[in-house]
């Protein structure tokens, strides 16, 4: 199994652990890898999402996974992938909200999968390999 970052969405099904494919497939990759990546695009969505709800508990719980996470920052490097990627979802029709096109550009700084469940905002991206633990 590939190197990989989880998107939100898939960060989201890890922690939630109620889909069982997924739970197998967060399994292998942990007892190949050790430990998850995210990009911080991704733990800031997770952190403000939570803290709108007030959801104490799960904040720790997360701070806790994160700790045990590697957590790659957004770099200049990053920023200016995302640029380009932005002006490409623009010129094609694509998808092009900020938060994705971040994670995506981290993902190809990279040279990791992008797991996610949501394949069609991303398939369109160049070079960018994607996978999807809900399915089999």
């Amino acid at each position: 199994m590939d190197s990989a970052i989880l998107d939100t969405d898939m960060l989201n099904e890890v922690l939630k652990q109620k889909n069982a494919q997924v739970v197998l497939r967060a399994s292998a990759y942990l007892q190949e890898h050790g430990q998850f990546a995210l990009s911080s695009m991704s733990r800031y969505e997770l952190v403000r999402g939570l803290k709108e709800k007030n959801a104490t508990r799960q904040l720790a719980f997360f701070a806790t996974f994160c700790q045990q996470s590697r957590i790659l920052p957004v770099t200049d490097a990053i920023l200016d992938r995302t640029a380009d990627l932005w002006v490409t979802a623009r010129r094609g029709g694509h998808p092009g909200r900020d938060a994705d096109l971040i994670i995506a550009a981290t993902a190809l700084e990279h040279g990791r999968v992008l797991v996610t469940g949501n394949t069609v905002h991303f398939v369109w991206v160049p070079g960018l390999r994607l996978a999807d633990w809900r399915k089999p």
